[in-house]
């Protein structure tokens, strides 16, 4: 693995759990989106986190193609083009489900 992409995975990680932080209080959706400055802090980390896939090596992302990186990527686009567009229980079902696989399986590529 190059250097370059082990630093962009550890500020994946680091992204990830700012995610966490400051999606953590809430236990649904409305309560979750109701807090716009909760909300919106995580939907700009959901951005970096895919400006960062794209700062991977293709290399690296094509050794390691279980990790969807494209989906993580176009969730950025959305987010960035259509903000006012953007499906609140998607985000929330995102945080819940997918990102602490995403968490998991990029903390084992650093291990």
């Amino acid at each position: 693995m190059y250097s370059k992409d082990i630093i962009l995975v550890k500020q994946m990680l680091q992204t990830i759990e700012r995610i966490f932080e400051y999606s953590a209080n809430f236990d649904n959706t409305d309560d979750f989106a109701a807090d716009y400055k909760s909300f919106d802090a995580t939907l700009m980390n959901f951005v970096a986190l895919g400006e960062t896939v794209g700062k991977l090596s293709d290399e690296f992302r094509d050794k390691h193609s279980s990790i969807e990186w494209s989906k993580i990527y176009a969730f950025r686009n959305i987010i960035a083009h259509d903000y006012f567009g953007i499906d609140d229980e998607e985000v929330f079902g995102i945080i819940k489900k997918h990102i602490p696989k995403l968490q998991t399986d990029l903390q084992n590529l650093i291990n």
